[in-house]
This record gives structure tokens, C-alpha cells and sequence, in this order.
């Protein structure tokens, strides 16, 4: 639009093009087709950032971000190892709160020269003023003795001089580079806290998904940056579609068996498999219930696939859906425990439906193309998915992830000519989406904001795929 209206201004100051453009404004003054293509246009483009604006404000994402300014920790004791883990903890910290969603981080290259390492030390004209600008200030030390290290941190209001300090938190650990990471997570999980309207950060949880750089699909875990990437199952085949329990506890995945696909369950507790029933049929796509009391799934055991239903032991066995074609992909509402959203191929290409927790009242919400993976957001408001709007032979249509609110259907595309983009989940703050994209050439684990923005790739080795957040 801007370049259009610059266009415009320079023909307007020509004396032939001004008395043109005089004569066209008459002539589409009398013609109410003109009128009415122009307030087309102002509603179409109404609408779309009215569109906007609802999925920044359901996803705690139009408000405006505090200014926060964030240098270096400084040493407080001489150990060498000082150096490396400052390194550690003064990147984490700075990534966890930039990833955020909730602050606005001041450039480091508005800082002034002297930098605080505890409270006697702070400049409040410095920081507060242009060019720092800065609403609030983190700031601390860190020292290694005898083995540990101790870090001191501080969150100042730049603009409250008298009463300025927010947080004062004090963290001890053994002196290693896990242990700096781990206690840099925690800091900015208590500013985000309470920059961020009291909902808890995500820097300790962690994020499952399956991987093929062992030689064999298996399921992995790392934290929600990408570090500390492990492997969790060894079973030599396939092992597909984790989803981790609320309590943290269990991984329910779909493993290829020597006889068929079963749902398998995993203990974290114990690291190892624990026994479930084998259903007979092919079994796949596990979720959980929001209590952690029963699993949906997939299964054909009745026949063609269905959305069945079991507790957590196995025990109760029985189907939600009856339907002509497939029904896949089950996922809980995490909010009301009592929807679920699936995908079904009943009327053909496969779309995204709703149904009550006891099967009832099933609803379609996409209209056209290729809908698959539905993930519902902590708040119960929205279902994100992958959607191929325009599907079939000679279509141009792209893998996109989309977001709906549920009471509407009205949607956002959240990604935009990235490559295949699928397997969307919600981080349990509700500002971050985790996905699969093979925009980088093969795939790979993807993080974004819920709003599409901030996108950054968390795997590198192998291929990557399916991935699912913890509760908390």
C-alpha cells in the first residue's frame, strides 16, 4: 500500500496528471461499480487486519512489549571458570528472554560503556533515557568457588528510582556448563513471569519428537532451544507419534511391532517400556486426555480406522467415531478436557473435525483441500494445523500451518511458501508453535511464535519429525 500511495502522490503534483486525475474522480463518483469495488477493497483489507488483531490478542501476542535491557553478567570471584560458563549463561538467558513473545530487547549496542554487576552500580539516567530507552533492566553476577557456581540476579523497573527493584533471586549449582544453563532457564522464567502476566515461561520444558540419526526412527528429546538433544527409545524399527503425559512422566507413542502397529508406552520414571494391551489392527497417534486418565487413538481393530478411546492402562476399550472413512489424529482440548479435535476422510480429502469427548456432536471446521494434524492451544481457543487449501493435479497449493479459532472458524495462515510445514504444537504458555518443515532442504524441527514470527530451526542432524511439547 505505501508504495501505491507514493505513486499516486507523484502524479497528483503534474498539472496534467492532476486535472486527470479530477476527471476520474468525477467520473467514479457517478458510477456506483467504482463505489462499490472500493468499499470491497476497504472491507477486504479490514477484515484481514481485524484478523490479526484477534489472534495477537488470543495469543497473548498484541500487547505492547516491555524494553528490556539485559548486559553480560559479570564475574564476582577470579576462577578460570569464569570465562566459559559467563559465556553459557549470559547466551541462554539472552535467547530465553528474546524468544519470549512478551519483551522487547534493547540492542547491546545502545549500552552505555559501564555496565552494572549488582545493585550499588546501576545508572537509572543511563539506562532509562534515549538511547538505551529501557522500561526494565536484568542484571547480576556470576562466580565459581570451590567447585559451584553461584549466580546473583536482579530485574530493575528503569523508570521507578525510588522502589526499582521487581525480582532479587540467588541460584547455586555444581559449576557446570548444564548447571549454568539450567540456572539461566530459571532467571528468565521468572521475568517472563512477571513481565509477561503471571503465565510461566518455557525455558524448562522440554520437546519430544522422532529422529532418524540413529539408523532407525526412534524418539528423541531436547529442550525447548534445541540443547541437550537424547535419545529416548531403542526399539530397532519404528517408532512414531510421541505425546508426552501432563504429569511428565510417560511417552505414548506408535512403534511398528514384528506382527503390527501398537500403542507403546514409555516410563521416564523408570527408562524403560512399560506394558500396554495390543488391540489388534493397526494402532497409531496417541493423545492424551488433559487429566491424564485415558488415551485416544487411532485404531482399525473394528475395521476401517476409528478414534477410539482406552484409560490410561489400556482397560475400556471403545470407539468414538463410525464413520465411512478414516478418522486419524486424535488431540484433546487441553482447556475444557472435554472436546477432541481429529481428522477424518469421510467426505474424501482428508479434513479437521471436532467432536465431544464422548463422541457426539461431531462438526467439520475445514472447508476445502487437504487438512491434517490438528493441535489444540492451552487456552481452548484455537486449533492450529497444516492445511493444503488447494489440492488435486495442476494446483500450486503449499503445506501451510494455519490457526482457527474454534467459536468462529475464522483462520490466519501462519507460514508462507516455506517449504512442507506439519505437526504444529503448542508450547504450554500458548505463545510458541513447534512444527516440521523440510524448508531447509530435508526435515527438520521448526519453532515460531504463535503469531508465525520469530521462526528459528532447533534440529540439524538426520531427519526430524512429529514433534510434541510438554504440558509444563
Amino acid at each position: 500500500m505505501s508504495y501505491a500511495v507514493s505513486f499516486s502522490a507523484k502524479r497528483m503534483n503534474h498539472p496534467a496528471s492532476s486535472a486527470r486525475h479530477r476527471r476520474v474522480g468525477r467520473l467514479r463518483a457517478r458510477n456506483p461499480a467504482y463505489l462499490f469495488a472500493f468499499l470491497l477493497i476497504v472491507f477486504f483489507l479490514s477484515s484481514l487486519l481485524s484478523a490479526q488483531d484477534w489472534v495477537k490478542t488470543g495469543t497473548s501476542l498484541g500487547v505492547e512489549k516491555v524494553r528490556l535491557a539485559v548486559p553480560d553478567f559479570k564475574a564476582s570471584t577470579g576462577d578460570p571458570q569464569n570465562s566459559a560458563l559467563l559465556k553459557t549463561f549470559n547466551d541462554t538467558l539472552w535467547n530465553d528472554l528474546d524468544v519470549s513473545g512478551v519483551v522487547e530487547l534493547v540492542s547491546k549496542s545502545f549500552y552505555p560503556l559501564q555496565t552494572p554487576g549488582q545493585p550499588p552500580e546501576v545508572n537509572f539516567t543511563a539506562w532509562n533515557a534515549p538511547p538505551p530507552d529501557a522500561g526494565m533492566l536484568a542484571f547480576g553476577n556470576l562466580g565459581v568457588a570451590s567447585g559451584r557456581v553461584t549466580v546473583n540476579g536482579w530485574l530493575y523497573d528503569a523508570k521507578n528510582i525510588q522502589s526499582p527493584q521487581v525480582l532479587g533471586k540467588q541460584y547455586s549449582d555444581v559449576a557446570t556448563d548444564a548447571a549454568a544453563r539450567v540456572i539461566a532457564h530459571r532467571f528468565a522464567d521468572e521475568i517472563i513471569f512477571r513481565l509477561g502476566g503471571g503465565i510461566q515461561g518455557i525455558a524448562e520444558t522440554s520437546i519430544y519428537f522422532v529422529s532418524d540419526r540413529s539408523g532407525h526412527k526412534e524418539i528423541w528429546a531436547m529442550d525447548y532451544d534445541g540443547a541437550n538433544q537424547r535419545q529416548i527409545t531403542h526399539l530397532g524399527s519404528i517408532a512414531l507419534s510421541p505425546r508426552i503425559s501432563p504429569d511428565g512422566s510417560r511417552i505414548a507413542f506408535s512403534g511398528l511391532t514384528k506382527t503390527s502397529w501398537e500403542i507403546m508406552m514409555y516410563s521416564l520414571d523408570i527408562n524403560r517400556l512399560v506394558s500396554f494391551p495390543h488391540f489388534g489392527g493397526t494402532n497409531a497417534s496417541p493423545a492424551w486426555s488433559a487429566d491424564g486418565t485415558k488415551l485416544a487413538f487411532s485404531s482399525s481393530r473394528t475395521g476401517a480406522p476409528e478414534i477410539c478411546i482406552t484409560d490410561v492402562s489400556g482397560a475400556g476399550f471403545h470407539c468414538l467415531t463410525n464413520s465411512r472413512g478414516p478418522d486419524v489424529g486424535p488431540v484433546w482440548n487441553r482447556k475444557t478436557n472435554a472436546q477432541i479435535a481429529f481428522v477424518s476422510g469421510r467426505t474424501g480429502l482428508p479434513q479437521i473435525y471436532t467432536m465431544e469427548a464422548d463422541g457426539t456432536n461431531q462438526q467439520r471446521m475445514t472447508d476445502q483441500g487437504y487438512a491434517v494434524s490438528p493441535n489444540w492451544s492451552p487456552n481452548g481457543q484455537f486449533l492450529t494445523f497444516a492445511w493444503v487449501r488447494k489440492y488435486g493435479p495442476g494446483e500450486p497449493g503449499a503445506s501451510d500451518l494455519y490457526l482457527m479459532d474454534i467459536a468462529s472458524k475464522q483462520w490466519v495462515q501462519l507460514t508462507h511458501d516455506g517449504g512442507r510445514n506439519d505437526y504444529p504444537a503448542w508450547s504450554p504458555d500458548g505463545r510458541h508453535i513447534v512444527f516440521q518443515s523440510n524448508r531447509s532442504g530435508n526435515l527438520q524441527i521448526w519453532m515460531m511464535l504463535a503469531d508465525g514470527s520469530k521462526v528459528q530451526q532447533l534440529t540439524f542432524n538426520g531427519r526430524n519429525s512429529q514433534p510434541n511439547w510438554s504440558w509444563k
